[in-house]
């Protein structure tokens, strides 16, 4: 996954890194308005490749997550409204794709945040999810 894609600690959404300063990055939102603006030291900036699920083994990183998802999805977003599903359905959707999260670290607003994020990504073409080559696949057991 791109390292220019981050979220914003406070903020909804993902955002373009553009550029570096001294004391600031410029950014774009990843949304219809395309705003561009600085952010300074004082806001948690955090690449998405740096973000991780738990899971009741190591942790896994995001882009695999969302690996999975994508040939899940065929591609398409996500079709759950975050905002509209309730726990139960939030919680079946990341069994589907991550059947060893951890069901006491990960929260119902965690996979929100998850859903909202991949359909950004998705929507703005952004699906270069890498391969390792340890890894075979996230959902790789047959249950569930």
């Amino acid at each position: 996954m791109e390292q220019k894609i981050v979220a914003i600690i406070g903020k909804p959404g993902l955002y373009k890194l553009l550029s570096r300063g001294r004391a600031t990055v410029i950014v774009e939102a990843l949304d219809a308005s395309r705003k561009r603006f600085s952010v300074g030291l004082h806001d948690r900036v955090t690449s998405l490749s740096d973000i991780s699920m738990y899971t009741t083994e190591e942790d896994t990183p995001l882009y695999k997550v969302y690996r999975t998802i994508y040939a899940q999805t065929e591609g398409k977003p996500v079709d759950i409204v975050p905002s509209k599903a309730s726990n139960d359905e939030l919680y079946q959707f990341l069994a589907s794709v991550l059947p060893t999260f951890d069901r006491d670290r990960v929260h119902p607003s965690d996979i929100r945040k998850l859903i909202q994020w991949f359909n950004i990504l998705v929507n703005n073409g952004i699906t270069d999810f890498p391969l390792d080559d340890d890894d075979d696949s996230l959902s790789s057991n047959d249950e569930g």
